[in-house]
């Protein structure tokens, strides 16, 4: 029988997006290209109990609107379990608020981002080891990603691989023991989604000096995404991944 994916549920998306378009976890499962069967959701954020990581073959961490730097015991008790799942060696893939937490849990530290925040579609510029990567050797150089954040991560678990960085944020991506990534940017995004973030955060983005009108406008699909989730399956899915 194969195990299960576990799916961290950290959080919530927008009330209006989600009535419309389904919620964090929809999103990774449709652009995993996966059948919802394959997936076992956990709401963390709603006190669910989280398994055995012995029952489970991956786990993926949604984003969240709430913030690692608040220390929620909800998010503490996530952080205690993941330290456990990587060392049994699973296949994990934080995403945003999961990226950070994962990285909190591996002994790194996250904070506000000291460049501001980061709404929209921005190039993901990845280091030369990316190209060695189990995860990303399959990606073109430079190519464009969804973003939402206000928190970054601040420092990097120690022997961790950076792996990639924007404009406004150095670590877009890290790498763990090989079989660990932390992305910030959102690989279940697509263009309507961001879109909707961008709208819903406008006046916050024109405080801060940012023109919405041209985040909006510069939001255009792309093969990021559904690249990274169908790797990781196919990581998942390799002989011994776990």
């Amino acid at each position: 029988m194969i195990k299960p994916i576990l799916i961290m549920k950290t959080g919530s998306s927008l009330p209006g997006l989600v009535t419309r378009r389904g919620d964090f976890e929809d999103w990774i499962i449709n652009g995993s290209g996966q059948p919802r069967e394959r997936f076992v959701v956990i709401n963390v954020e709603n006190g669910e109990a989280l398994p055995d990581p012995a029952g489970i073959s991956a786990v993926i961490i949604t984003g969240s609107h709430a913030m690692v730097t608040d220390h929620e015991p909800w998010s503490e008790t996530a952080a205690r379990w993941l330290g456990a799942a990587v060392r049994c060696n699973l296949p994990i893939l934080g995403i945003c608020y999961g990226h950070q937490l994962l990285a909190y849990a591996l002994g790194g530290e996250v904070a506000y981002n000291p460049n501001g925040r980061e709404y929209g579609s921005t190039e993901i510029r990845f280091s030369h080891k990316a190209r060695a990567d189990r995860l990303f050797k399959v990606i073109e150089p430079h190519p464009t990603g969804f973003v939402s954040h206000a928190q970054t991560v601040s420092r990097l678990p120690e022997h961790a691989v950076h792996l990639a960085f924007s404009a406004k944020d150095d670590n877009q991506a890290f790498c763990f023991n090989h079989n660990v990534w932390g992305l910030q940017f959102h690989p279940e995004f697509d263009a309507d989604i961001t879109r909707a973030y961008i709208e819903n955060s406008r006046e916050v983005i024109k405080k801060e000096g940012g023109d919405p009108d041209a985040l909006l406008a510069n939001c255009q699909d792309t093969p990021l995404g559904s690249q990274v989730l169908h790797r990781f399956i196919e990581i998942v899915n390799e002989p011994n991944a776990a």
